[in-house]
């Protein structure tokens, strides 16, 4: 699946000085049809693509989770080991607990990070269709104040 917007670095060619008016209305109609697909078409890569992001970052999320509560058990278990020992094996206890903490900040910070990626709108899709309303609109102008 290609990210690219459609080529639209050469203007189409005008009308022929002959064309009914006719034969303009299904051309624009054609066009305007076409123009309208290809922006569908952009915005749904665009919105897959921030959709994959954002469950990249949840799934880091989810994992922060996971750790947070495998962490939670260990410092219960420390407490009670500690409480029912002396010091060497609620010691060890406690550095599990602090390194499954380690790991849980760790993901969560990168979850996060994803997250905040992601633009909640198809920003490629907008541009290109105010820049077509713009290009409309200058054609209009020109229309208007071409000479007859």
């Amino acid at each position: 699946m290609s990210n690219h917007a459609p080529d639209r670095s050469s203007p189409p060619s005008g009308p022929p000085a002959d064309a009914s008016v006719g034969e303009l209305m299904t051309r624009l109609s054609e066009q305007t049809s076409r123009l309208v697909r290809d922006e569908l078409a952009l915005a749904q890569v665009e919105l897959k693509d921030s959709a994959r992001q954002a469950g990249k970052g949840a799934g880091l999320l989810s994992g922060a989770g996971v750790l947070a509560l495998f962490g939670f058990g260990a410092a219960i278990a420390t407490a009670i080991i500690a409480l029912a020992l002396v010091l060497p094996l609620w010691a060890s206890a406690l550095i599990v607990t602090a390194a499954l903490f380690v790991a849980a900040g760790v993901a969560g910070l990168l979850g996060k990070k994803e997250v905040q990626q992601v633009s909640p709108t198809p920003q490629r899709t907008i541009d290109n269709v105010s820049r077509d309303v713009e290009q409309v609109q200058e054609a209009r102008h020109r229309e208007h104040t071409r000479p007859s």
